[in-house]
């Protein structure tokens, strides 16, 4: 038997898992949550924690595995793959040593570094040739703002990064590379050509030196070398791959390969993926990453060029508003650092009595008693592009009820996750649910009946990313002749349970989305 090990570089905490040669998992852990540094609206961590954390995991999943498979050897693996936090700013010395900490994708400091490239190169030129718009959480922006603001650092500054899994890849071989699908978030890739646009990168001001070089999630960029080996656990030369980002993880995991087919993911964050053979650039809020393809060369970033991408539409409010009201209306505290990508499954999590909330929830009403959430608790991203908004209850009466406020907090994200659905012209085929809020059974009911759609939830999520990077390596080793077939096989390793829409209950949230849609003009309208 052969392995692989796979690696999830999150915002909380770095998650690893073994897979065999099925996808199935024989060792899995997560490290302890990682410091995250906030103030005048920046977002930090420090990717010496991530490397600390990358080590814990592996060493508790190589111990792990000792213990389960009999006469288990760490050479039997046969690469190392990860997905990560997409859009950092990670700046590292000649030696390859962090400059600053890194500057993460929630931070949007660079507001005024995205006006002044928009008078150079133009907005609507910008977001047809990266495929996204220009705005201040850009790694590109923030490299602007990094270079005006700390000229000492960024002069010390050699290697720039923009995926925490690049920066476990460059400690582990040495090698200084980005995944196109992650690179898609930078603003310095163009995404029909997947290479980097040195137009852009000369309107910004930038040394195209600075930036790593591109490769497709399945290529092999390098191996584990003598220090790291040591460090680790992992046998001297074991191949690295160069992974994938978060987003495009999940969406591989889905299964979506159509225009159609649409993916949700409920982390703390969400997202709505699914893929068209040219990026939407035609309608705001729309995110568009290069796809990983099945056609062309193994090892050649240019293989499908203009083939397909991913189109995403991004919420930072979703598993976050579950986390909180259970929090609030579960009367368990909770600590409001973590949310629904760190549950653990079943029960608490971080002192939050997610069991309790789906008590509560199971007694709630659809339409919550005529009580309507504006559920942008962090600002917002989509439908509205609104750092400063923030949420707000309407409709409360003396005979509100906390299981009514509850529901309709949850309620507000679903009537936004199909404000998202209605930016796509392809009518859905097929919804598919991922991440911790797909455990709130109620929840996953009132998608159903706001979308008026089948949604298919998968029993196995927390399994089913590490097994799509696993049969990605088995795809660059030889095992499938292309991607269709990798996914294919994905395909089968589901677990998943449908939850049908009530046609009386979509008929009711119909109605009850009319005015949810005027709710955010009327309460921006009070600021």
């Amino acid at each position: 038997m052969s392995y692989v090990a796979t690696f999830d570089a999150g915002t909380t905490a770095v998650k690893a898992a073994l897979t065999d040669d099925d996808g199935g998992i024989v060792a899995s852990c997560s490290s302890d949550a990682m410091p995250l540094f906030t103030g005048d609206g920046h977002q930090e961590q420090d990717p010496r924690d991530w490397w600390r954390a990358f080590l814990q995991t592996a060493h508790a999943m190589l111990a792990q595995a000792a213990r389960s498979v009999p006469e288990f050897d760490p050479a039997s693996i046969l690469g190392i793959i990860m997905s990560g936090q997409m859009q950092d700013v990670i700046a590292l010395d000649e030696q390859l040593n962090p400059v600053r900490r890194t500057m993460l994708y929630s931070d949007g400091r660079a507001d005024r570094e995205a006006r002044e490239l928009a008078e150079i190169v133009g907005g609507e030129s910008f977001h047809k040739l990266t495929g996204n718009q220009l705005e201040g959480s850009l790694p590109l922006l923030k490299l602007m703002w990094f270079k005006r603001h700390e000229p000492q650092n960024f002069a010390k500054t050699r290697h720039v990064l923009f995926d925490a899994k690049d920066y476990l890849i460059a400690k582990l071989t040495g090698a200084l590379v980005a995944d196109v699908v992650a690179s898609s978030t930078v603003g310095a890739m163009d995404i029909r050509q997947r290479a980097w646009s040195s137009s852009l990168i000369d309107a910004a001001d930038m040394d195209e030196a600075l930036f790593p070089a591109l490769h497709n999630p399945e290529d092999r960029v390098g191996e584990v070398t003598s220090q790291a080996a040591e460090l680790t656990g992992f046998a001297l030369g074991t191949p690295v791959f160069a992974g994938i980002g978060d987003a495009g993880a999940t969406t591989l995991a889905s299964g979506v390969t159509e225009p159609g087919e649409y993916n949700i993911n409920i982390g703390t964050s969400g997202w709505i993926a699914t893929v068209s053979p040219e990026p939407i650039t035609d309608r705001a809020g729309v995110a568009n990453l290069a796809r990983t393809t099945a056609g062309g060369a193994r090892n050649d970033v240019s293989s499908g060029v203009s083939s397909s991408v991913i189109n995403g539409v991004p919420f930072l409010n979703a598993g976050n508003v579950h986390h909180w009201i259970t929090s609030v209306f579960a009367g368990n505290g909770g600590d409001q650092t973590h949310s629904d990508e760190d549950r653990d499954g079943e029960g608490t999590s971080s002192g939050v009595d997610y069991d309790h909330m789906g008590e509560m929830l199971a007694r709630s009403t659809p339409g919550s008693n005529g009580v309507l959430c504006l559920p942008y608790l962090s600002g917002e991203r989509f439908p509205v592009m609104n750092a400063s908004i923030r949420g707000a209850y309407v409709g409360l009466s003396a005979d509100t009820t906390a299981a009514d406020m509850a529901r309709a907090a949850l309620e507000g994200v679903a009537f936004s996750i199909r404000q998202g659905l209605e930016t796509f012209d392809a009518e859905p085929s097929e919804i598919t649910l991922i991440g911790g809020g797909a455990r709130e059974h109620v929840w996953c009911q009132i998608m159903a009946d706001v979308l008026g759609h089948s949604i298919e939830v998968f029993r196995n999520a927390d399994v089913m990313p590490a097994a799509a990077l696993s049969f990605l390596v088995h795809y660059a080793l030889g095992r499938f002749a292309s991607l269709d077939e990798a996914t294919a096989r994905l395909r089968a390793c589901r677990d998943s349970v449908t939850y049908e829409p009530d046609g009386e209950t979509v008929r009711l949230y119909d109605a009850v989305y009319s005015r949810y849609r005027a709710l955010y003009p009327a309460i921006n309208g009070l600021g």
